[in-house]
């Protein structure tokens, strides 16, 4: 099913031959990749080298764009350089918190008005669906602020960031990173029936994720089983790499990449994109697409895939697995799965969903529609479907699909991604929902494990889901489903977006005032870096992973995204529900030390006893972590530890490139630490001569608990100048002020 060699290769007219004696520095100059990039950059193209790059556009979506715009606001932002599209797919449902979900949408628009950007109503468009359908393009470079920034299918090198990085383009700066690997992933063969795109990428995950063999590389997608695939496959396949941790991904574009084009009525968008003979890279895939098979991707993560096949045929000792590592992982022995095998070995759902960038395409839901046509199957399962786009709910309006669907027992909905981070259709207690969506962290479908509330959301592709739900909620492969797969061409009807688009770019307005909520606040200012960092350890975590759903959660908390002090309220709440008042009272001895100049005797204590001066001191909090950051983009994983007085992460590794950033650019060092993990709450952590750690590649720390003191060895990658710029100054929007006059 899967060939994976991670050494390097070269390609040849459409296959493989090993790199040897005679290898060519400069054949990785034929991938795709690096034509995007070096249309881009104005850094160095050379291998391992910085390379500095501009987008030609940007996006975010109504839990993000508010803090943007503040942030680039605060230094001295006039008007956006490029296209930044402002969509409204997450806080959507305006449910939580009084009016202030539509108060950021006012805001939004407001902005877009002032500064000439582009704003997409509510319940118009997912984020990525939008960007596909108006703004992808072969050869383009797009940054977004959300962690699915992935257009690749249509020959665009989109990358998923936290805010801060697009804050970056928004003031003429760049995106910059170490000229990242690129891997091959070589398509062959052609899908069964009744195997979609989530069951290619669950494959793909599974093999990857765990041993991080792509880990912030990108993906380039070839081979001749990509002509055996729609244009709306390969898109729903690329949007899922973003769970490989991969940086992004691209595809080979052809003739069907033209005509997706041109029904969307921009084939001057289409070029034509393949390596050059000769192309290296630096590791392979290859995907005998004939040979894949409906996948489920169990809790908690989407690399815990198995062949639905797999677990039906063993559905106790399965389930029995899973269900001891979430009852370890959320420390909650009430967590049940095995209470869904029925006395016939079926295992029962609760509930099924299909919905966002990744399941709500036009393909996937017309392919589910033929499934469960005619279904009659009477069960009290809720089936919610929910459009990416208006123009794809149009146009299965008009062929008849979404009649199919309501006849055969499913809510269709509009635009939202809601179920894809936990706002919308959180399943009972106990509740076990089959989804095609993006995630399955925990608690990524709204329940609360701290307060004893536990659902848990298993991954499938839509076609399964659909045969699962005509099976009477049993889950069942698609792969033996008899329905006519033969999928008549989506009709895109732009008009809508005409009609509500707000569309400002080129046309700023100074003299508008933006519309403020009550709930939208600026950022508390930050310290610039000390001579000496006093650090107490506030958390502890210990598991092999930490997702930033974990560090803040997303859900109804996301309404509070425009107000950084009231969402930090959240930080770690799930996890570790002390964190903030400890956090909060590390914050008062620095702020009762910032009034006083006198040193609360702990810290005054290790100092002493390490016989450190006590000149130049900020006392912060740390946050210690085997491998955090996995999963979303969202910067208040890492501002909210921020503005409670966070001063650095301790990791053995940071599970993605953006969270790393996102540290960065909110000033937080990010240490790493390959010593006995056994550090415990409240430890002293005292680095001095802050200036000089960050050129040095290894870091003395001393450590102070109780009353005894040891040393141990931290040390940080490399980082850009520019990146040891903003963690002197304190912040990204320090960084800008100190050089404000820099920007433009």
């Amino acid at each position: 099913m899967l060939k994976i060699n991670m050494e390097g290769i070269y390609y040849n007219d459409n296959g493989f031959v090993p790199t040897n004696k005679d290898f060519n520095k400069d054949a990785y100059k034929k991938t795709i990749t690096y034509k995007i990039i070096a249309s881009h950059n104005v850094g160095d193209t050379s291998k391992g080298k910085l390379v500095k790059l501009k987008s030609d556009a940007v996006t975010s979506h109504d839990i993000t764009y508010v803090g943007i715009i503040q942030t680039a606001k605060a230094t001295g932002l006039k008007k956006f350089p490029i296209p930044y599209i402002l969509t409204n797919c997450h806080n959507s449902l305006c449910a939580v918190g009084g009016t202030i979900n539509e108060d950021d949408h006012v805001f939004g628009l407001s902005a877009a008005k002032k500064y000439g950007g582009i704003f997409v109503p509510p319940h118009f468009a997912v984020i990525h669906t939008y960007m596909r359908e108006c703004f992808a393009g072969c050869g383009k470079l797009i940054i977004g602020s959300d962690s699915h920034t992935r257009y690749g299918a249509l020959g665009t090198l989109a990358i998923g960031e936290g805010g801060p990085e697009i804050v970056k383009q928004l003031l003429c700066q760049t995106y910059d990173i170490q000229y990242p690997e690129v891997v091959a992933v070589r398509l062959i063969g052609s899908p069964q029936k009744g195997v979609g795109p989530q069951d290619v990428a669950l494959t793909l995950i599974k093999e990857t994720f765990a041993k991080g063999l792509v880990k912030n590389k990108v993906l380039e997608f070839i081979g001749p089983g990509i002509a055996n695939l729609t244009v709306e496959f390969r898109n729903a396949i690329d949007v899922m790499t973003t769970e490989t941790t991969c940086l992004s991904s691209v595809w080979v574009t052809d003739e069907k990449t033209k005509e997706y084009f041109k029904i969307l009525g921009r084939v001057s968008d289409y070029k034509h994109m393949q390596p050059d003979n000769g192309a290296y890279y630096d590791g392979y895939i290859e995907i005998d697409l004939s040979k894949i098979r409906p996948m489920i991707a169990m809790p908690f993560h989407p690399s815990n895939a198995y062949t639905i096949d797999e677990l039906t045929n063993d559905p106790f000792n399965i389930l029995k697995t899973v269900q001891e590592a979430g009852r370890d992982l959320l420390k909650l022995s009430s967590f049940k799965l095995t209470d869904k095998i029925t006395k016939d070995g079926r295992i029962k759902i609760d509930q099924a969903v299909i919905a966002g960038c990744s399941g709500g395409t036009y393909d996937n839901i017309f392919e589910a529609s033929r499934i469960l046509k005619g279904n009659t199957h009477k069960t009290d399962l809720p089936l919610n479907v929910y459009c990416g786009s208006q123009p794809v709910y149009l146009d299965l309006l008009k062929k008849g699909v979404v009649a199919d669907l309501i006849q055969s027992g499913a809510i269709v909905k509009t635009s939202f991604c809601g179920p894809c981070f936990g706002a919308g259709d959180v399943p009972s207690n106990n509740g076990l929902s089959i989804r095609h969506t993006t995630r399955n962290f925990p608690s990524r479908e709204g329940s609360k494990p701290t307060e004893g509330q536990i659902a848990s959301v298993a991954l499938m592709d839509s076609r399964s889901i659909a045969a699962s739900v005509a099976s009477g909620g049993y889950i069942t492969s698609a792969l033996n489903s008899d329905y006519d797969n033969i999928l008549p061409a989506f009709s895109f009807n732009k008009s809508i977006y005409d009609s509500k688009v707000y569309d400002g770019y080129g046309r700023a307005s100074e003299d508008f005032e933006l519309v403020y909520g009550p709930n939208i606040a600026d950022w508390p200012s930050q310290h610039a870096l000390p001579h000496t960092l006093i650090m107490k350890v506030v958390t502890v975590i210990k598991d092999d992973v930490t997702t930033t759903d974990e560090l803040i959660p997303s859900g109804e908390t996301s309404s509070y995204r425009s107000n950084p002090l009231r969402l930090a309220e959240f930080t770690l709440s799930r996890k570790a529900p002390d964190y903030v008042p400890r956090a909060k009272a590390i914050f008062k001895d620095q702020l009762e030390f910032e009034k006083s100049r006198r040193l609360p005797n702990e810290y005054l204590k290790a100092m002493r006893k390490v016989g450190h001066e006590i000149n130049d001191i900020i006392i912060g909090s740390v946050l210690i972590a085997k491998k955090p950051g996995d999963g979303s983009a969202r910067e208040q994983a890492a501002s909210c530890q921020r503005v409670l007085g966070g001063v650095a992460n301790i990791a053995i590794e940071y599970a993605t490139k953006r969270y790393r950033s996102n540290l960065i650019n909110w000033g937080m060092l990010p240490f790493r630490y390959d010593g006995k993990f056994d550090f415990i709450e409240n430890d002293i952590i005292i680095v001095k001569n802050i200036s000089s750690v960050l050129e040095n590649e290894l870091i003395v720390a001393n450590v102070i608990r109780g009353d005894s003191a040891f040393d141990v060895t931290l040390f940080l990658d490399p980082m850009t100048n520019d990146e040891k710029s903003i963690i002197k100054a304190g912040c990204l929007i320090n960084f800008n002020k100190n050089k404000a006059g820099e920007l433009h």
